[in-house]
């Protein structure tokens, strides 16, 4: 069976982590966001902020992770599996840090397609935070998820925006979003 590979995407404290925990919660299988593991181990070794300090060498831990998760995702014997961001999401942050995207990232994000919706999470003010992980302010959040909506939509996906919401209504959305456009 080919699975749908889902991703949901937007920018820094939309509610992805949250929606993917409700989805997992209803027994879906998902993929966890792979980029606070990667701030951790490089803040272990004594770097606040990776992305800051070499915003290529973190885009390459982070897409040699997601191409992991897209390739241990087709050992699923799922039909619908979510992802808490995408491949495309490293080439759409580099954008927005106006940074050059390497030819092979293009080739891998275009080697490694996901199914052809994308959900985006839009910025909501309401529940937007910082952490230790999280460095940005809102309004980079709302400029990240610009650029994320533009890379998506050049690459080609249907994009569907999820409305702002309790959890439970926000994965009920997405759960009949999926059903209409199967």
């Amino acid at each position: 069976m080919k699975s749908r590979k889902i991703v949901i995407t937007g920018g820094p404290s939309t509610g992805k982590s949250t929606v993917i925990k409700e989805l997992k919660n209803r027994h879906f299988s998902c993929f966890d966001e792979v980029s606070r593991d990667i701030i951790k181990e490089a803040q272990k070794e004594g770097i606040e902020q990776l992305f800051l300090t070499d915003p290529l060498l973190f885009s390459r831990k982070l897409i040699e992770g997601r191409v992991k998760q897209y390739h241990e995702a087709d050992q699923l014997n799922e039909s619908i599996i979510f992802f808490d961001r995408g491949i495309p999401d490293v080439n759409a942050y580099l954008k927005y840090s106006k940074q050059p995207i390497p030819e092979d990232f293009e080739k891998i994000t275009r080697a490694h397609p996901y199914d052809r919706i994308v959900f985006i999470m839009p910025p909501w003010d309401e529940i937007f935070t910082n952490d230790a992980e999280r460095y940005e302010s809102f309004n980079q959040a709302q400029l990240i998820h610009n650029k994320l909506v533009n890379y998506y939509k050049e690459l080609g996906y249907y994009l569907i925006f999820v409305p702002f919401g309790p959890v439970q209504k926000r994965v009920d959305y997405i759960i009949d979003s999926l059903k209409k456009h199967s």
